[in-house]
């Protein structure tokens, strides 16, 4: 898919999958296949990453994609960028023990250690505050997005 094609359109991009066991999940994108599972200490076998950190690498691949973008188009030399996420929450909920707090995230926490070419501290600021505003995968984070869940009962 080109970019230039989808510009102005909506994009609808589709995921599957199928459960292996109560923890481990087939999933798959277009050609793309991964496991996502639990850890070992959550009851799962730690075959692939678990849900969390899926959406946090997916923040930090959007906000990877996002930054070279905005460079590009601002004329700046991004060389590379480093990104390290952190993301704090309290697994009661989830696990049915508490349901004081939310089940998400109480916050995330992202670093971006960009390496430009000549630039001043500026234009990183800008650079910075437009790739967080841009980035899709933070804007789903940070708004509500409506989701709809359905269900059809196999017999």
């Amino acid at each position: 898919m080109e970019i230039k094609q989808t510009i102005g359109r909506p994009v609808n991009i589709r995921v599957h999958g199928e459960s292996e066991n109560s923890t481990k999940m087939n999933i798959q994108s277009g050609k793309f296949k991964m496991i996502i599972d639990e850890p070992e200490n959550m009851g799962g076998t730690d075959d692939g990453p678990s849900p969390v950190q899926v959406l946090l690498m997916a923040l930090a691949g959007c906000l990877n994609v996002t930054g070279h973008e905005v460079a590009k188009q601002r004329g700046l030399k991004l060389r590379k960028l480093k990104i390290s996420i952190e993301g704090n929450m309290n697994a009661c909920n989830f696990m049915g023990c508490s349901f004081e707090e939310r089940a998400g995230f109480q916050e995330i926490k992202v670093h971006l250690k960009p390496d430009f070419e000549e630039v001043t501290e500026e234009d990183v600021e800008n650079w910075a505050q437009e790739t967080e505003a841009r980035c899709p995968v933070t804007d789903n984070i940070k708004e509500a997005t409506e989701i709809m869940v359905s269900h059809a009962t196999l017999v």
